[in-house]
């Protein structure tokens, strides 16, 4: 678990995963999410590094953590009952699956949609330019959020939201780390990639469900890094050209969005 300035949550997260071997890594909580950690969690392991990053983080747990499989779990996210087990027996069942992820859930019970699909020039238009409020369950303007998929079917998708992850190590001692070089955003999208293109899985299975507070470690307000990360991902994967001609639709769709803003401002 990577934390910053998660005390609001970080309790209830880590009680979900009591009795299991776990790392927490802060990244300059000034809070007192590391004294609440250290004071009710006193055989979790707590390592203070600099914030480089959620994947910096992430790998920084991974090389501390044991065992054939690591969960990463958001600092605002926690199991329910019985899901920990249901993930590492489906892992089990699934010896290609790099990564099994869980339905997500609101905190008020309703879905939480987490399975993706690979950011294209197309997926990224109907994101930005809002195309896919013309049709959210299709999966023509809405692939890039898995339209008219009802998350309740195990399935192997592109790459999942990365709140809640069952990692093999196999496939980590395979592919190499997490690309410490996105800070925040893109990094399980860019991992996830990575697996596939080794030939492992990237699999969602409902019956393991956690629940998640939907942008809880970003209040939302880091849209331009989102941005950033997104055209990181697109030049590393699909070169320099396309990811310039992304960075237009992203253009575009910032102007759209300060419009509309301004618009229901009045």
């Amino acid at each position: 678990m990577v934390t910053y300035n998660a005390r609001a949550t970080v309790e209830r997260c880590l009680e979900s995963v009591r009795g299991s071997e776990t790392v927490v890594v802060d990244h300059g909580s000034s809070d007192g999410t590391v004294e609440l950690v250290r004071e009710r969690f006193p055989d979790i392991e707590v390592v203070e590094e600099e914030n480089r990053g959620l994947a910096f983080g992430w790998n920084t747990g991974v090389a501390r953590a044991s065992g054939r499989y690591v969960l990463l779990l958001n600092a605002d996210a926690w199991l329910h009952e019985g899901a920990l087990g249901e993930l590492v027996a489906f892992a089990d069942a699934h010896p290609r699956a790099a990564v099994v992820a869980p339905q997500l859930r609101n905190t008020d019970g309703t879905l939480q949609r987490s399975v993706r699909g690979d950011p294209t020039m197309w997926r990224i238009a109907t994101e930005y330019l809002f195309l896919r409020k013309l049709a959210p369950r299709s999966s023509a303007l809405n692939a890039f959020y898995a339209g008219g998929f009802a998350h309740d079917t195990a399935r192997t998708a592109d790459w999942i939201m990365g709140a809640v992850w069952l990692v093999r190590r196999e496939a980590i001692d395979a592919v190499g780390p997490a690309d410490d070089g996105f800070f925040l955003f893109s990094e399980e999208t860019d991992w996830a990639l990575r697996f596939r293109q080794a030939g492992w899985d990237v699999w969602f299975d409902p019956a393991a469900v956690a629940t998640h507070v939907y942008g809880a470690a970003h209040g939302g307000s880091m849209l331009a890094e989102n941005v950033r990360s997104q055209l990181r991902y697109l030049r590393k994967h699909r070169g320099g050209a396309y990811a310039g001609a992304a960075r237009v639709i992203f253009l575009a769709g910032l102007v759209l969005r300060r419009r509309f803003d301004v618009i229901r401002a009045l």
